[in-house]
């Protein structure tokens, strides 16, 4: 994933989260994803849609810990 299309999904999360301490950051192994992080911390991962181009995935996992 290149700067450009981090720069659109973090202003995207930005303002669907209403949240400014989110990051999307390229994952240098992988050109097809991004890492996201709120605050500094990772929350998840935006992949390329393979099945529609210029969509994104985005997934998010929540860990029992986390929940309390």
């Amino acid at each position: 994933m290149d700067d450009s299309d981090c720069k659109k999904l973090e202003a995207h999360l930005k303002r669907t989260f209403g949240n400014p301490h989110v990051a999307v950051k390229a994952r240098p192994k992988q050109k097809d994803s991004a890492e996201v992080e709120m605050a500094g911390e990772f929350i998840g991962v935006i992949y390329q849609d393979e099945d529609e181009d210029g969509s994104f995935l985005f997934e998010m996992a929540i860990l029992a810990e986390d929940l309390d």
